[in-house]
């Protein structure tokens, strides 16, 4: 599991991931061309990836694919998150998200007050 969280920890290795989720089965090429970096860069951050099982390849003739593989980080959200009750964090990423959203217009403007302290939230 160390080996997924170093690779996780590098912002450039964390793009790679995110465009191989958009799109899986991408060349060296096809990869290269979202980043301003040497191909030898990323060939470089690919094999931490491939390390730490976060990828996959296959070779198709002269081509080697790069596929997404999710099982590390499956394995990291049961073991890190999945305790923390997925319900409540899933409000709260919910939450979240919808406030970070850039609208010109709201759809709806609503206001509310929670009347509590630290110590007396979710306790009953």
């Amino acid at each position: 599991m160390d080996m997924v969280f170093r690779a996780l920890a590098d912002p450039t290795r964390r793009r790679l991931l995110d465009s191989l989720r958009e799109e899986t089965g991408q060349t060296l090429g096809r990869l290269c061309g979202s980043l301003a970096m040497t191909r030898q860069s990323v060939t470089q951050h690919l094999a931490v990836l491939e390390e730490a099982n976060l990828i996959s390849t296959v070779r198709r003739g002269r081509e080697k694919l790069h596929y997404l593989n999710p099982v590390p980080i499956h394995e990291l959200q049961m073991r890190w998150l999945a305790p923390f009750e997925e319900p409540r964090l899933r409000i709260l990423y919910d939450v979240r998200r919808h406030a970070e959203e850039h609208r010109v217009k709201p759809d709806f403007v609503y206001v509310t007050y929670v009347h509590a302290t630290p110590s007396g939230c979710g306790r009953r």
